[in-house]
């Protein structure tokens, strides 16, 4: 009993600690249409509590000399650090030229080492897994050592990059993250300084994907 008891409350603490620390990291994740990350997260939330009642429960017949909130707290606490792996987002350290001005693009690639020291296009290049998983506001510096984050626009006021497709290279598309340096004069505002990067990337990096949005399985070498 003096386990059981020890184990509630150490796992009891874990859970609640993971709990609280995921709504602090929900409000910066982005949302979907009109509802925000903390509101679709808090539903995530509410169906793993639910499943995680559910399966306490069901692990009660096994675990007979175990008591249900010993068991929930585990079952919680496993849960909730799954979801915040799920939620991680690494921050970018993109490092510019002096002076440079415009979007910045982070292109879906096969590079195992990013790429975030970016061209003077403002063209850098991330592996799949950073790609799918960075949606957090990047550490930008010039290469003279000067912090630009005053200067970084984003997508919206909830999701800092934009996330999109362009065409074509072989009728196929080059997915993309991408965010504004503006000068000191235009701070906060957006001036979709958007252009045609496709002639500057480099071909033999970037994983393409379908016009009909099915991502092709290998990364591809493209030669005009």
């Amino acid at each position: 009993m003096k386990t059981d008891r020890k184990l509630k409350i150490i796992f009891g603490i874990l859970s609640v600690g993971l709990l609280t620390t995921l709504f602090i990291k929900l409000t910066n994740v982005p949302g979907g249409m009109i509802l925000s990350g903390l509101f679709l997260g808090g539903m995530m939330i509410v169906g793993i509590i639910i499943g995680c009642l559910i399966l306490s429960g069901l692990l009660m017949l096994i675990f007979k000399k175990t008591s249900f909130l010993t068991i929930l707290s585990i079952t919680t606490t496993i849960s909730f650090l799954a979801f915040h792996y799920q939620l991680y987002s690494p921050t970018l350290k993109i490092i510019v030229p002096n002076g440079y001005k415009g979007e910045i693009n982070l292109i879906l690639s096969n590079v195992k080492d990013n790429i975030l020291t970016v061209d003077s296009n403002g063209i850098g290049y991330l592996n799949e897994w950073t790609f799918n998983k960075t949606y957090s506001r990047p550490i930008v510096e010039q290469l003279d050592g000067k912090n630009l984050d005053k200067n970084l626009v984003g997508f919206n006021p909830s999701t800092f990059f934009g996330k999109g497709k362009s065409c074509c290279v072989d009728g196929q598309q080059i997915e993309s993250l991408s965010f504004e340096i503006v000068s000191d004069d235009k701070l906060g505002q957006k001036q979709y300084n958007s252009k045609n990067f496709m002639d500057f990337i480099d071909k033999k990096l970037v994983i393409l994907s379908k016009q009909n949005g099915q991502t092709v399985i290998d990364s591809l070498t493209v030669t005009k």
